[in-house]
């Protein structure tokens, strides 16, 4: 039997009758949603499989089938339902059994009908976040793993399309874009897609050289050229040999080395340094820089015959500003590398966290959001990453949707009554703070309630009343 209203579906299974027609009432209303009711365990996996419900609701004793072997059941069929367990007297050991076989809450009888609706409430979020993250994870999936880029925006898949057509040739390319938009990305892309992609990539960092080292590193050197070349040295063009080079930031090379550079590109050979003679090179070479080397030609810092041999063929990397709907994709991929690399598996990304990085202005581009991610998973203290492990205060306060009044309290609080809201945000105020105060005490009471201003007792009355242990914040 189902109760019809719009959009998301719960299901209320226990073995009174009477019990199930008055929730399905109360929760059709107060909650919104489609309601179904099933009186045994085995009818409600039927009407899993058929009706596919968003949360389901359980008394843990019933005839059969019990909720914690109905819990299991659900989740193999789909982890993403979320469950509420209801408990009646001498059932309080059933339900803590079942939170940690990843139950969503428990309820215990009789209850109130006010704070089941909020519990059911906050229980359509958490599946429709989950849900969200499932998709965002499949969408990563999709993302084209030929190459390391992750997106799905029009810009990225221009670009990647380009890169990809770029390396069935050897032609030379020049890649442009702002720091951080993976021009170096781009390069082993083109390369990998090459028929050069069987050997190593040789990379130069332009501006880590000073001139005369840069010099015999690109071009080699003879015994006896300078002091101290005791032997002879191949240089990095003649290592690449049958490969490609990438020439990175190239608008920092010495004006001095531009003309040998040129000659590279023109002639496809090099003298080495204290050489006379020249020597063949079958190289491809790639440049990147995110200067403007029109206007550094027009102060006579580059070469324009170096810059029409570079110019061949361009790619310009878009910033991150331009593909905001790769975002939380790229958020979740550099978080599960983090996480793996520092071993902190359980660690969750929140929504509210993935919303806070697409409204940010990322001047850095990638490489700062990857560098926020990564710090974020080393330092939180908690399980969660939330826009305050990401952003400092002073940004925190600069972001206007998250510093709005309200935006911090679940969506569910404004289907309540006005005096049954504010309880519930000062119920989620209070065990916030209480959470808090324990994690910078590392779950000393003592210390947290003398940091709270409060008396201990007081502040143990407030962990009891709120349901929140000092155990788990303790190192």
């Amino acid at each position: 039997m189902k109760t019809v209203q719009t959009g998301r579906r719960l299901l209320v299974v226990d073995d009174e009758k009477d019990l199930l027609i008055l929730l399905r009432k109360v929760l059709a209303k107060k909650c919104d949603c489609e309601v179904a009711i099933a009186q045994s365990a085995q009818e409600a996996l039927e009407n899993i499989s058929s009706w596919h419900p968003d949360v389901v609701i359980t008394d843990i004793v019933m005839p059969g089938m019990d909720g914690l072997q109905l819990l299991r059941k659900v989740f193999e069929l789909d982890r993403t339902i979320s469950v509420v367990i209801m408990t009646g007297y001498g059932t309080i050991e059933m339900a803590v059994t079942a939170l940690k076989n990843g139950a969503y809450d428990f309820l215990e009888k009789p209850f109130d009908n006010s704070k089941i609706s909020l519990i059911i409430l906050r229980a359509f979020e958490r599946t429709q976040l989950l849900r969200e993250n499932l998709q965002l994870h499949q969408e990563l999936q999709k993302s084209d793993r030929a190459t390391e880029f992750i997106g799905q925006s029009v810009p990225m898949k221009r670009a990647i399309d380009l890169l990809t057509r770029l390396g069935q040739s050897d032609a030379t390319v020049l890649i442009r874009g702002e720091s951080g938009t993976g021009k170096e990305v781009a390069a082993r892309t083109i390369h990998q897609m090459s028929n050069r992609s069987d050997r190593k990539m040789i990379t130069v960092n332009c501006p880590a050289l000073p001139e005369q080292i840069l010099e015999s590193e690109l071009f080699g050197y003879v015994k006896g050229a300078f002091t101290g070349a005791d032997h002879d040295k191949d240089g990095l063009f003649l290592e690449a040999s049958g490969s490609t080079i990438l020439l990175d930031e190239i608008a920092d090379i010495p004006v001095s080395l531009q003309t040998k550079l040129l000659r590279v590109l023109q002639e496809k050979e090099i003298q080495a340094l204290g050489q006379t003679s020249t020597v063949k090179v079958d190289v491809r070479v790639l440049a990147s820089t995110n200067q403007d080397l029109e206007a550094k030609m027009a102060r006579g810092e580059f070469r324009e015959d170096l810059f029409y041999r570079l110019n061949v063929m361009t790619v310009t990397m878009p910033p991150l500003d331009e593909m905001r709907e790769d975002i939380p994709l790229l958020a979740l991929h550099f978080f599960a590398i983090y996480v793996e690399e520092y071993h902190r598996e359980g660690m969750e990304l929140s929504s509210e966290a993935l919303k806070c990085l697409e409204r940010r202005e990322w001047k850095g581009n990638v490489r700062e959001l990857q560098n926020r991610i990564n710090r974020a998973v080393l330092l939180t203290p908690g399980t969660v990453i939330t826009p305050g492990d990401l952003l400092s205060p002073e940004e925190l306060a600069e972001d206007e949707s998250v510093n709005r009044p309200g935006t911090h309290v679940p969506g569910c609080v404004y289907r309540l009554p006005y005096n049954e809201a504010k309880e519930e945000v000062m119920s989620t105020f209070a065990a916030t703070y209480l959470e808090r105060a324990l994690t910078m005490s590392n779950g000393n009471v003592s210390a947290a309630a003398r940091e709270s201003g409060l008396g201990r007792q007081s502040f143990q009355r407030l962990m009891q009343r709120f349901r929140v242990s000092s155990q788990a914040f303790r190192d």
